[in-house]
């Protein structure tokens, strides 16, 4: 179980590390006034949801999802903490579809959204991963 705990850790950092920089990476994209620089955008975008970010997520999911399994569903019905952060796991989830969305709408441009928007947006998975650390390591209730 520990490795399966490891794996859904590493996993969980890779995903992050993509829900804050796709946002950063949208800010860049929305300000940009040249062709070659908004396709350079759209390329590093792609590459981050596709090969990183979309693969982190299923193993974290996966992997939580293994572990609930394996040892922790037993406290599933007692523990309030672990109800909020799989909550917590499915807005994530929601955040990630919607960055997909607007990398969608920014390459076919569709996008609607300014650079102050993204920079807002950008702050939603920090808010996420401070109260979903605190109720893994706390479990306060």
């Amino acid at each position: 179980m520990l490795w399966l705990k490891a794996l859904h850790i590493i996993a969980m950092v890779a995903w992050f590390a993509g829900l804050f920089y796709l946002p950063r990476l949208f800010v860049y994209h929305v300000d940009c006034a040249d062709e070659a620089g908004r396709r350079r955008f759209e390329l590093m975008e792609r590459r981050l949801y596709h090969a990183i970010m979309t693969p982190a997520a299923w193993v974290t999911v996966l992997a939580g999802l293994g572990l609930l399994v394996g040892y922790a569903w037993e406290l599933y019905g007692r523990a309030g903490w672990l109800h909020a952060k799989l909550t917590l796991v499915v807005a994530l989830v929601v955040y990630h579809w919607l960055c997909g969305r607007y990398r969608v709408a920014l390459r076919d441009g569709r996008n609607r959204r300014s650079a102050r928007f993204f920079r807002f947006f950008n702050e939603v998975p920090t808010l996420i991963l401070i109260a979903a650390v605190c109720l893994s390591v706390v479990k306060p209730f």
